[in-house]
């Protein structure tokens, strides 16, 4: 396992919810992830989040991590759900907040 892959690893099992993005909540610095942050806050989530910007190894790593080839991706008690075009399908069917309810215990 790449060092990488370790820390993404590591990084997805030690939080509840993990949004890997662009930017900041405060300041996502591309509209897919300024999409999945508005989504997760106003689900009430309680999310933990990674600057793929910040460190281009964990940038292209979660990319092969997840076997996904776009950035945001959220994570759910380890478990890959998707990026921020699945998040709003879910989201709008009723489908996130209830995965974050069964899963974390938050959502509203």
């Amino acid at each position: 396992m790449s060092d990488a892959n370790q820390r993404i690893s590591q990084i997805v099992n030690e939080h509840d919810i993990v949004l890997f993005m662009k930017g900041t909540p405060l300041f996502p610095q591309c509209g897919f992830s300024s999409k999945a942050v508005a989504i997760l806050e106003h689900c009430g989530a309680d999310f933990e989040s990674v600057d793929v910007l910040q460190d281009m190894e964990v940038r292209q790593g979660i990319k092969a991590y997840s076997d996904w080839p776009t950035i945001p991706q959220l994570y759910v008690k380890g478990e890959f759900v998707g990026g921020s075009d699945i998040m709003m399908e879910m989201y709008e069917a009723g489908e996130l907040q209830q995965l974050l309810q069964e899963k974390v215990g938050s959502a509203s």
